[in-house]
C-alpha cells in the first residue's frame, strides 16, 4: 500500500534553468557573486529556478552570445559596454569618450537615465537586471603621456570592431592598431603596440601592465555592463519565480558593481607599487583640450549609435553632478596620487 501511494505520488517539478554565459573567468568577482546569486535564487524560489554557467567565454564572444539568447540557446548574459550595444546602441551612451570622470557622475547619470536605458533594451527583447560595471577605462603606455601629443606617438591597440574606442582614439587624431583582446599580450611582448587601455583590475588581470611603464591619469571612458535575460524567457516563468529573478537582480548586480569598483581602486594602487608612474596632463589647458576632443568625438557618434538629444541630456546631467558637489567619489584612493617621475 505505501509502496502504491509513493508511485501514484507526483514527482516534484525539476527546476527551470537560465542558462547564462559572460566572458568572465571562473573564480573572478563576476562569477563569485553570480554563484552566491544562484544559492539565493534557488532558496528564495523554493527550487523552481536555478542557474546553470557558462562563463570564460565557452559560449563565444558578446555578439555570439546576444545571437544565442536571441535564438533560445541562452537565457541571460553578464555582458560590458560591447554586449549591451548589440542589444540597443542607444544605450552605450555610458561609454562615450571623455564623458565621465568619477564614478560619482556614473551614479547620477544611472539616476536619471536608468529606466531609458532599459526601455531601449526592452524593446530589443531584453530585460536588464541591472547595471553591473566593469569600472573607468585608463591609459596605460610606455612612455608618459602628459598632452594629447604625447598621445599621438604612441603605437596604441584598439579593440577591433569596437566603435566607442576607435571614435575615441579618432578624437584625439590617435591612429591605433586594432587586435583582438587574445593578441593583445603577444603584441605588447613584440612591440606591435605599446599602449593599451582598460579596466585597472581588467589590466591586472590579463598582465599588460607587466610590459606597460606608465598610467594616464584622467579616465579614457566609463566600461559599463549589465546582467541581461532574454524577455520572452522571463515571460514564461511563473509569476513568483520571475519575480524573485528581478528581485535578486537588483541586489547582485549592486553587489558586482560595489566589488568592481573596490577592485579597480587597489588594481590602481597595486600597479603604482609594482613601479608604474602614475601621469596627469601637463596643465589645465591639456586638460581642456581632451575634454574638447572627447566632446567632438562624443558628437561624431551621435546618430551612429545614440541620438543626439539623449547625448545632450546626458552632458547636461554631467554638468549637474559636477556643479552639485557630486562629481567627488567617497572614497578616494590614497594611493592613486600621481607620483613623480
Amino acid at each position: 500500500m505505501i509502496l502504491a501511494a509513493l508511485l501514484a505520488a507526483p514527482a516534484s517539478a525539476d527546476p527551470a534553468v537560465v542558462k547564462f554565459a559572460t566572458l568572465a573567468p571562473e573564480g573572478s568577482t563576476w562569477m563569485k557573486v553570480m554563484n552566491d546569486f544562484n544559492k539565493e535564487l534557488q532558496e528564495k524560489s523554493q527550487g523552481k529556478l536555478k542557474f546553470k554557467f557558462y562563463p570564460g567565454g565557452v559560449s563565444g564572444d558578446e555578439k555570439d552570445v546576444v545571437a544565442k539568447m536571441r535564438i533560445g540557446q541562452l537565457h541571460a548574459a553578464g555582458v560590458t559596454g560591447r554586449g549591451l550595444g548589440e542589444v540597443a546602441t542607444e544605450v552605450r551612451v555610458m561609454d562615450a569618450p571623455f564623458l565621465f570622470r568619477t564614478t560619482a557622475e556614473i551614479d547620477h547619470v544611472l539616476g536619471k537615465f536608468s529606466k531609458t536605458f532599459d526601455g531601449y533594451l526592452e524593446k530589443a527583447g531584453f530585460v536588464n537586471l541591472g547595471s553591473a560595471e566593469v569600472g573607468l577605462v585608463y591609459t596605460f603606455t610606455n612612455q608618459p603621456i602628459k598632452s594629447t601629443e604625447d598621445m599621438k606617438r604612441t603605437k596604441m591597440w584598439v579593440w577591433e570592431g569596437d566603435p566607442i574606442a576607435e571614435a575615441a582614439f579618432k578624437g584625439l587624431d590617435v591612429h591605433p592598431i586594432p587586435l583582438s583582446l587574445p593578441d593583445v599580450m603577444t603584441s605588447l611582448q613584440t612591440g606591435l603596440i605599446d599602449a593599451v587601455y582598460g579596466s585597472p583590475m581588467g589590466v591586472v588581470a590579463l598582465q599588460w601592465f607587466t610590459k606597460t611603464k606608465f598610467i594616464y591619469g584622467v579616465p579614457m571612458a566609463n566600461a559599463s555592463g549589465a546582467i541581461l535575460v532574454s524577455k520572452k524567457f522571463l515571460d514564461n516563468l511563473p509569476a513568483d519565480s520571475k519575480a524573485v529573478l528581478l528581485d535578486l537582480g537588483k541586489k547582485y548586480t549592486a553587489k558586482i558593481t560595489e566589488l568592481s569598483r573596490a577592485e579597480n581602486v587597489q588594481a590602481l594602487a597595486a600597479m603604482q607599487k609594482q613601479g608604474l608612474t602614475l601621469t596627469q596632463p601637463s596643465s589645465p589647458d591639456a586638460l581642456e583640450k581632451y575634454e574638447e576632443l572627447g566632446r567632438k568625438a562624443r558628437r561624431g557618434l551621435a546618430g551612429r549609435l545614440y541620438p543626439a538629444e539623449l547625448l545632450d541630456q546626458v552632458e547636461k546631467a554631467v554638468e549637474e553632478a559636477r556643479a552639485g558637489g557630486k562629481s567627488v567619489d567617497k572614497k578616494k584612493p590614497k594611493d592613486a596620487k600621481p607620483q613623480k617621475g
